[in-house]
């Protein structure tokens, strides 16, 4: 199974999810997080993403007679190469874009069931813009908002630092006329 079919599973995809940022978590700990998947299905998913080298051990401890493991995501192993996405069918192409926006909403969904929801505080935001940019114009852009965000991703977890999760999309708009308005 190729590392894009096997991150296509909803669950799969939520573990993989939880671990970025960095962290090291135990089963148990990932259970607590993931609390509404059952048990059993979280203890085989962690299987199938250890079999395939996504999650990697990094330490075991005996408790009572069982071993607990730490994992931790080997980030190589959930990167997706462009060219091999250039290479994929365009119906796996759209699982794959599915997968992703589903994850999103159910992220946006477990937000919004807090007890307590403040955009503000919480830094929550969604938006959308139109940005008029020739081919060289949008690779410097992109290579200024990664960047930004490769100085961030450095970040440890520390008190009063709050994991985020940024997700982008960028798109060509070919409904657009592409010629300036005004």
């Amino acid at each position: 199974m190729d590392s894009v079919e096997l991150l296509l599973h909803p669950v799969r995809l939520r573990i993989v999810q939880a671990f970025l940022g960095d962290r090291t978590l135990t089963t148990a700990e990932l259970s607590a997080e993931l609390g509404d998947v059952p048990p059993g299905s979280l203890y085989r998913h962690v299987a199938r993403l250890v079999a395939a080298d996504v999650l990697e051990v990094v330490a075991e401890r005996r408790i009572r007679g069982t071993v607990e493991r730490t994992y931790r995501l080997r980030l190589s192993a959930v990167h997706v190469d462009p060219a091999a996405l250039a290479q994929a069918s365009v119906p796996d192409q759209h699982r794959a874009f599915m997968a992703f926006v589903a994850g999103l909403v159910a992220d946006f969904d477990r937000y919004l069931t807090r007890e307590e929801v403040d955009y503000a505080r919480d830094g929550v935001g969604y938006r959308m813009a139109g940005l008029w940019l020739d081919d060289a114009e949008f690779a410097e852009f992109a290579a200024d908002l990664g960047r930004v965000i490769a100085a961030r991703l450095a970040n440890t977890p520390r008190p009063g630092r709050t994991r985020r999760i940024l997700r982008t999309v960028v798109l060509p708009d070919d409904a657009a006329d592409n010629r300036p308005h005004g």
